[in-house]
């Protein structure tokens, strides 16, 4: 590798919005993030998850058209 080209890499803490820190590695010495893995919805289980049709039902219920099995 040549010598002088690389950034340095140091310890980083990162700060969440919610109060949240944890120390990783970057090239800058502090990080700030809006969202982080304690308060994300899909890790914290709160996302909702629906069931939507797909286009044909919704074409199908959007012109009230019944299938004729």
């Amino acid at each position: 590798m040549k010598e002088g080209i690389h950034p340095n890499y140091v310890d980083a803490v990162v700060k969440c919005a919610c109060g949240e820190t944890f120390t990783t590695k970057s090239i800058k010495p502090e990080l700030r993030v809006e969202i982080c893995s304690k308060c994300h919805p899909f890790y914290t289980g709160s996302q909702k998850n629906t069931v939507v049709g797909g286009r044909s039902e919704r074409f199908k219920k959007k012109f009230n058209i019944v299938d004729e099995d």
